[in-house]
């Protein structure tokens, strides 16, 4: 069983703030006898979800640039999708989760926090010096 195009996940109510934690894994396509190819089809991320409270695997297209933001760093998810892939079993069926998205950025406001934090490290370091000199 799939769900038809996934559901549509509104990152912030769904996960809250999620930070950058690293690259998982990346997939390429597979050849005819088995081997893997070369091109790569996604790359799958580790995110720290504040709402899910857990690392939550998110996969983007292969053909998005590497994303190597710091530890830690505050992102935001373009257009997730979750979906599911069941298979039946004797007592059931197993579910499994995944999160597509097209891409992951840098929040906006995290760059500016960054910014504004070294300004005053750099600042208060500098009246530090005129005091001592």
């Amino acid at each position: 069983m799939r769900l038809n195009g996934g559901i549509i996940v509104e990152d912030k109510l769904t996960f809250g703030r999620t930070r950058f934690s690293g690259m998982r894994r990346e997939v390429y396509n597979q050849n005819e006898d088995g081997t893997q190819g070369d091109i790569l089809e996604k790359r799958t991320y580790d995110l720290k979800s504040d709402l899910q409270g857990q690392m939550i695997q998110v996969s983007i297209p292969g053909s998005v640039e590497l994303k190597e933001f710091e530890y830690n760093a505050v992102v935001e998810l373009v257009d997730p999708i979750a979906d599911t892939v069941a298979s039946a079993t004797f007592r059931g069926a197993d579910v499994e989760w995944y999160v597509n998205a097209q891409d992951i950025v840098l929040k906006k406001n995290s760059e500016s926090i960054n910014q504004d934090k070294n300004k005053f490290t750099n600042t208060n370091q500098s009246g530090q010096d005129k005091k001592q000199g």
